[in-house]
């Protein structure tokens, strides 16, 4: 009887024990399952923040600004060995004049180491004509940061042919656009005038443009024919020129109906002097001009 008794313990011991080891183990089970829980929660909004965070570096209103640590219109040691040149020394406007003028027009002057455009309605129009530079180039990498009020509409041409028999820069230069289109056009989306396009022929989806009043930069490749723009360290414009796909562009604008335009592999740079539109005043400014030929 003490055998069955002490046997009988033994058995309810140990299904006692085999219990207490279950319900630990369940214990144990619970919370990892409350880790592992806790830990693919934090996965989880990691990825979103860094997704977050990628959407939020594809928006333009994370244009870069231009780097600020280097003096304004000068260069490197780096860029001079690299063949840059400066094309405004922040001082004068020597190496520059109006579009069929000798000399700049009146509304072109330098300001704080900045070219501005200020102008009047009354202004004649030798005044404000586009601003070109004296030497003409071929292949050639430029850069250069612009600032400009609310509603302006301008622009950066190359490629500019200056002839009595072409009334403006742009009846032969490409121009890479600047414009504040919430002004200019009642549509503000309205592709291929936007600022970084080129005018009326190419747009990029995305328009990476600082706010009226802060700097931009712009950057122009032209390379034998191959053409890159960038607008504040994005490149916004790849394409080739006088390809069949150009003259294809070409003839869907109102360029088709100007016969110098992009037909000049050599020409100018030229700063569009904008019309006295709205109320007159300060408009534009340009800044660390350089050019490299290529």
């Amino acid at each position: 009887m003490l055998k069955l008794t002490t046997a009988f313990a033994v058995v309810v011991g140990d299904h006692y024990t085999r219990i207490v080891k279950l319900r630990i183990l369940k214990q144990v089970m619970m919370i990892s399952k409350k880790i592992w829980t806790g830990i693919a929660g934090c996965v989880l909004f990691a990825a979103i923040a860094a997704a977050q965070t990628s959407n939020a570096a594809q928006t333009p209103n994370d244009a870069q600004t231009p780097n600020s640590a280097q003096e304004p219109n000068t260069l490197t040691p780096q860029e001079k060995q690299d063949g840059w040149q400066l094309l405004f020394d922040g001082q004068d406007l020597k190496g520059w004049h109006s579009y069929l003028e000798k000399e700049a027009g009146r509304d072109w002057s330098v300001v704080n180491g900045a070219i501005q455009l200020k102008k009047t309605n009354q202004d004649p129009r030798a005044d404000f004509a586009d601003l070109v530079t004296d030497g003409e180039f071929t292949n050639f990498d430029l850069k250069l940061e612009w600032k400009a009020r609310p509603c302006i509409d301008s622009g950066v041409m190359f490629f500019v042919h200056e002839s009595p028999e072409y009334r403006d820069s742009y009846d032969t230069g490409v121009e890479m656009q600047i414009a504040d289109l919430a002004c200019t056009v009642p549509d503000s989306r309205v592709l291929k005038e936007r600022s970084g396009d080129i005018f009326d022929m190419i747009s990029d989806p995305v328009e990476w443009v600082n706010d009226a009043g802060e700097w931009n930069q712009f950057e122009i490749i032209a390379d034998h024919g191959h053409l890159q723009l960038f607008q504040n360290g994005h490149e916004v414009i790849d394409t080739h020129l006088w390809d069949d796909n150009w003259n294809q562009l070409i003839a869907g604008t109102k360029f088709a109906r100007m016969p110098g335009y992009s037909k000049y592999h050599a020409g100018h740079i030229s700063l569009q002097g904008t019309e006295p539109k709205g109320d007159p005043g300060v408009k534009l400014w340009f800044r660390n001009i350089k050019i490299k030929p290529l």
